[in-house]
C-alpha cells in the first residue's frame, strides 16, 4: 500500500513576474542553424522594487527561468509619493525616449506596452506616460526602468527644519 506523501509546497516568491517578449533566435553552425529562444521578463513586488531580465535557452521555459534569474539581480527601487511619481521624467536609452508624468489619485495606469508593465509591476497606480520613436519593446522597458531608478523625492523646506 502506497503512502499519501504530498509534495512539498514551494514557497511563493515576493514578486511576480511578467513575460514581456519571446523571440526565436537562430545561429548558423556548421550542420545547419540552430534555434534557440530569448526571454525578457519584468519582475516587481508591487511595493517599489522592479527589475528586468533577459535570457535565452533551447526551451522557452528554460528561456523565462534564466531572465527571472537575471531580472531578481538587476532590481532597482522606485521612489514613489501617493501611489505616484514625486516628478516628472524624461529618460532616454539608444532609440527609446520615454516621457512620465506625476498624476493624481484616481487617473490609472496611463500607459502602453512594456512601460505599463513595468509601471505597475513597481506599484505605480496613477501615472502618465509616452513612448516616443522607438517601438522596440526591450529599449522602452529599459528606458522605463532608467528613469524610475533617476527619480528623486522632493524634500520641502518645511520638512527639511521638521527633521
Amino acid at each position: 500500500m502506497k503512502k499519501n506523501n504530498p509534495r512539498p509546497q514551494r514557497q511563493r516568491s515576493e514578486f511576480e513576474e511578467q513575460v514581456v517578449q519571446v523571440d526565436r533566435v537562430t545561429r548558423v553552425v556548421a550542420g545547419g542553424r540552430r534555434m534557440r529562444f530569448r526571454a525578457t521578463v519584468i519582475v516587481g513586488n508591487k511595493k517599489g522594487k522592479v527589475g528586468m531580465g533577459m535570457g535565452k535557452g533551447d526551451e522557452v521555459v528554460i528561456a523565462v527561468r534564466k531572465a527571472v534569474n537575471q531580472a531578481k539581480k538587476n532590481l532597482i527601487n522606485v521612489n514613489m509619493v501617493n501611489e505616484t511619481i514625486p516628478h516628472q521624467i524624461r529618460s532616454k536609452y539608444k532609440s527609446s525616449l520615454v516621457l512620465l508624468l506625476p498624476a493624481p489619485v484616481g487617473t490609472g495606469v496611463i500607459a502602453g506596452g512594456a512601460v505599463r508593465t513595468v509601471v505597475e509591476l513597481a506599484g505605480i497606480n496613477n501615472i502618465l506616460s509616452k513612448a516616443h520613436r522607438s517601438g522596440n519593446k526591450i529599449n522602452t522597458s529599459r528606458a522605463t526602468l532608467q528613469a524610475l531608478s533617476a527619480l528623486r523625492l522632493i524634500v520641502k523646506k518645511e520638512q527639511a527644519k521638521a527633521a
